[in-house]
């Protein structure tokens, strides 16, 4: 049984149909990397699976229970099911402790005596630990991205999105975030990013889907999508950012 899995998943904007028909299984402990064009329906994707856009057909199944039903709550399901963006969305007036420490405390009703040995070893296994008091705008970016990262993590998630969380960040500052993902990925941690880092994509995913036009037009192993990609969209996708 997948961990996670779409099946027919739709979604539209008023005329614009961004995902038509969507069917994605994700493995307990595998990457998975979205890779596609600007608007081919990653980002939507993500959100659906994460409950932040309701469906307009279709059904997502977690754990084999179905997540999509009308009238379900979704706040359980977030809890389990972490989201990271490619804005940093941390509050500029908490430093960077007290933002990591915000959701279990407010959702989960954990104190900070509780949570402070947990987050302190987050921040310390992202070598951020002389950061935890200083606030956003005096931290770089990918020190902001790590927090962002820190504070998904504090909420104890059996699985994590990542939207394009290196795509606002200097060339520089990307591979600091893509070793928080390496990290991630040896220890286990179910994963579905949507990506252009199509070298980390090719190293480290168990599986990589392309998008196109809201369908995942192309998915297999990431020597298969990149090394022999059998649909003439894909080729020419990858010729493109490669």
């Amino acid at each position: 049984m997948a961990k996670l899995e779409a099946k027919g998943l739709r979604k539209s904007f008023g005329e614009n149909k961004v995902c038509r028909g969507i069917n994605l299984s994700i493995d307990e402990g595998e990457m998975v990397c979205l890779i596609g064009a600007s608007g081919s329906g990653k980002s939507t994707l993500l959100r659906c699976l994460n409950l932040l856009e309701p469906i307009d057909d279709g059904e997502i199944w977690l754990d084999g229970e179905d997540i999509s039903v009308p009238g379900l709550d979704p706040q359980p399901v977030r809890q389990r099911i972490g989201m990271v963006f490619q804005s940093f969305n941390l509050f500029p007036h908490m430093n960077a402790l007290d933002n990591a420490m915000l959701a279990p405390r407010r959702v989960k009703g954990m104190t900070r005596e509780a949570l402070l040995p947990e987050v302190t070893a987050l921040f310390r296994r992202f070598d951020l630990d002389d950061r935890m008091d200083h606030y956003p705008d005096q931290l770089s970016g990918g020190q902001q991205q790590r927090v962002a990262i820190v504070r998904a993590l504090a909420m104890r998630p059996e699985i994590m999105l990542f939207d394009e969380i290196t795509s606002a960040l200097a060339p520089e500052l990307v591979g600091e975030v893509l070793d928080v993902l390496r990290q991630l990925r040896a220890e286990g941690m179910t994963m579905v990013l949507a990506t252009h880092e199509m070298g980390f994509a090719r190293e480290l995913a168990d599986k990589v889907c392309f998008l196109d036009a809201g369908i995942i037009l192309e998915e297999g192993a990431p020597e298969k999508v990149f090394g022999s990609p059998e649909r003439d969209r894909t080729r020419e996708f990858l010729s493109r950012v490669l």
